[in-house]
């Protein structure tokens, strides 16, 4: 009960969290665009946020493994509010850019997240609540854009300086409730070193990197999808969006234990691959909307088992005291292929508007051989160090 009183507090935690990093996305471009600036310096900014985030993922779960994982939530939390604040007041574009800087930096505690779930629950339940942690993704980027679309008529500022005040907030929250995980021996450096150099951890993180890479070409693209070919606007191809996130919210949030019992991690995650890989070859050749509604449908469904059941194989390539590196190494990959994944999705969107999700299920092919020949099952994994 403890451990599960733990756990609904950190999800609370990382709902507020992402919540203030849903508001910000609608505001962005609108903001550079007052500034002056246009599409490549927004497409800077979103890569330096991700980059920070990919810089530092690995270091925060060290971090966290050395000193543990309260602390590290408390400092990052408080950090991306005063990240927003920055962004909030900025003067100019180059203050706009240091902002973005420093919330990448902070906005890298995802992978503490995950190694406090693993902390906190037995091999049996955990993919079951690194679903609920893949839901609470859903949440943040449901409510997040729609309440900074709200915001943004007040003035470009006013979004990020509530998502500031929430950051603010969930920081005091968070000093009150949140409590530190089990205790755990400090890994040592060689220990770090040979965990995180081992076959295992490299090929699911090179997974994590293919999954996230096919994800971005969709998420890049698919609103200039929307307009070019059905003439959508931004409110519908929102809709669409929310649509997703709920099925996605649903199955991670509700469904991941039963599926994890019957199925098995790794045979979840191959069907979700398998499903993900169909849905983005059908997406570009639906002749409508109405048929189109069906393999995105499907997409979500593949994305909703898939993620979690890939985190609880991650956290189960580790030892409790080396959980925060790996999940740090393993969601790193996510945040570089949120950094570079959009640059092809547009160039190959020019070309032809099909290409990027072609390219999405080639690129979920290659997660899939990175995953052969893993356990069945997270109790079936054995730690790459002992001890």
């Amino acid at each position: 009960m403890q451990s599960r009183r733990s756990l609904a507090v950190l999800f609370s935690i990382v709902v507020i969290d992402l919540v203030g990093f849903g508001i910000v996305v609608p505001v962005l471009p609108f903001l550079v665009d007052a500034f002056g600036a246009r599409g490549t310096e927004l497409g800077l900014l979103v890569a330096a946020y991700a980059g920070m985030q990919f810089l530092f993922a690995p270091i925060w779960g060290r971090l966290s493994d050395r000193i543990g994982r309260r602390p590290v939530m408390l400092v990052t939390i408080l950090g991306s509010g005063g990240a927003l604040l920055l962004a909030g007041l900025a003067p100019s574009l180059p203050w706009l850019f240091a902002a973005r800087f420093l919330g990448g930096v902070f906005a890298a505690n995802i992978s503490v997240a995950g190694a406090y779930i693993t902390d906190a629950t037995d091999e049996a339940e955990r993919t079951r609540w690194m679903g609920v942690l893949g839901a609470c993704f859903a949440v943040g980027f449901t409510l997040g854009p729609a309440i900074g679309g709200l915001l943004g008529p007040l003035g470009y500022h006013v979004p990020l300086l509530v998502a500031a005040g929430m950051a603010g907030a969930n920081f005091l929250w968070a000093v009150v409730v949140l409590e530190e995980p089990e205790s755990r021996a400090p890994a040592t450096p060689d220990q770090t070193r040979e965990v995180l150099s081992s076959p295992l951890v490299r090929r699911i993180s090179w997974a994590n990197l293919f999954f996230a890479l096919a994800v971005t070409q969709l998420e890049t693209v698919f609103a200039l999808l929307m307009k070019n070919r059905f003439g959508y606007d931004l409110m519908e191809v929102a809709f669409i969006l929310v649509g997703m996130a709920v099925v996605i919210g649903a199955i991670q949030g509700g469904g991941m234990r039963a599926l994890a019992a019957r199925f098995g991690e790794r045979q979840l995650l191959h069907a979700g691959a398998v499903l993900m890989v169909l849905a983005f070859v059908a997406i570009p050749l639906a002749p409508t909307v109405a048929l189109l509604l069906l393999p995105l449908t499907v997409s979500a469904v593949g994305r909703g088992i898939c993620q979690p059941s890939m985190m609880s194989i991650a956290s189960a390539f580790s030892t409790a005291s080396t959980r925060g590196a790996v999940m740090g190494t393993f969601n790193s990959r996510a945040a570089l292929a949120r950094a570079i994944g959009p640059i092809p999705a547009g160039l190959l969107f020019d070309l032809s508007m099909g290409i990027p999700f072609f390219l999405a299920a080639l690129l979920l092919c290659g997660m899939l051989a990175c995953s052969r020949g893993f356990p069945a099952r997270v109790g079936e994994i054995e730690s790459p160090v002992t001890g």
